[in-house]
């Protein structure tokens, strides 16, 4: 497998290959390390059920990244990549429902009747850690939403604007220029600037952020 993702993207390659399958990533996430001439990529064992096809799709986005400034390949599009980002934006389908938070719940079930006609599917909903930088995120492979602790105390309509924007990447997915792929593309921005009073909100948010910050400071002196 790893052969025919190679010779389909190189015609000379001087580096060796090997392949992993591992239980301590997420599933179907993946990873590529370079250590000197050797290329060793770790997949996730949910990878192992998945056809050989799209598995090679994966692999060659893989290679694609780790050799952009060392190697030019043959193409940057392939079969195979094709049928790995397909695959990749209906995963969400099959993925099971079973971590949703009561709180998120009530926040996707406002933002999807208010901006989405109720029309999205469900996503696991769970809090993250209390990070002030990265608010949200969407993992496609788990279709989860992951929302900062952060925002646990915080007004609800500021709560809902986080998650509009996280239930955004879902909609939109992503999309594909050559090797590169692009998540907050025209169409997202232009969404994104359709949630109600998204302006006032943003300043509310970066000053409630600056006060948390300063709290946060305050109570590690305290401490420390």
């Amino acid at each position: 497998m790893l052969k025919d993702a190679i010779d389909d993207l190189y015609k000379e390659f001087p580096y060796t290959y090997s392949l992993k399958y591992s239980g301590k990533f997420k599933p179907f996430r993946a990873n590529v390390k370079l250590m000197g001439d050797h290329i060793e990529f770790g997949l996730s064992r949910r990878w192992k059920r998945i056809s050989k096809d799209i598995q090679i799709g994966l692999i060659q986005e893989l290679l694609l990244k780790i050799m952009k400034k060392r190697l030019k390949p043959l193409k940057t599009e392939t079969y195979h990549i094709e049928l790995y980002n397909f695959f990749m934006k209906k995963i969400h389908i099959a993925v099971p429902k079973d971590s949703i938070d009561p709180v998120l719940e009530e926040s996707f079930d406002r933002v999807n009747a208010e901006y989405f006609y109720g029309l999205l599917d469900k996503t696991n909903l769970k809090w993250g850690n209390g990070s002030l930088s990265k608010l949200g995120s969407y993992e496609y492979g788990t279709d989860t939403i992951t929302i900062s602790r952060v925002l646990d105390d915080v007004p609800l309509e500021i709560l809902d604007y986080i998650m509009y924007h996280e239930m955004l990447h879902k909609k939109h997915k992503f999309t594909k220029r050559g090797s590169r792929s692009y998540h907050h593309t025209s169409a997202f921005k232009k969404d994104e600037r359709g949630f109600r009073d998204s302006e006032l909100i943003e300043k509310r948010l970066r000053r409630l952020l600056i006060k948390k910050r300063l709290s946060f400071r305050n109570l590690a002196r305290e401490l420390f």
